[in-house]
């Protein structure tokens, strides 16, 4: 899934999990109109759960390898 429903502004540093507080990158739009922020990690640990739930997702893990 991709930002296709309502344009998203980048994640930044500032932005942390709704688990562990660590840096989020990873925003899911919940199609009951909220948001979840999740490091790597827990969206890995979530991920099929979530997109049963998801409206949209903006995965930004890509960040974590680029140099």
């Amino acid at each position: 899934m991709t930002g296709t429903l309502a344009p998203t502004q980048p994640l930044t540093a500032a932005d942390r999990c709704d688990r562990c507080g660590a840096q989020a990158y990873v925003r899911v739009l919940l199609n009951s109109g909220g948001e979840l922020l999740f490091c790597a990690h827990h969206m890995r640990k979530h991920d099929e759960s979530l997109r049963k739930i998801a409206s949209d997702i903006q995965d930004e893990t890509d960040k974590l390898t680029d140099k």
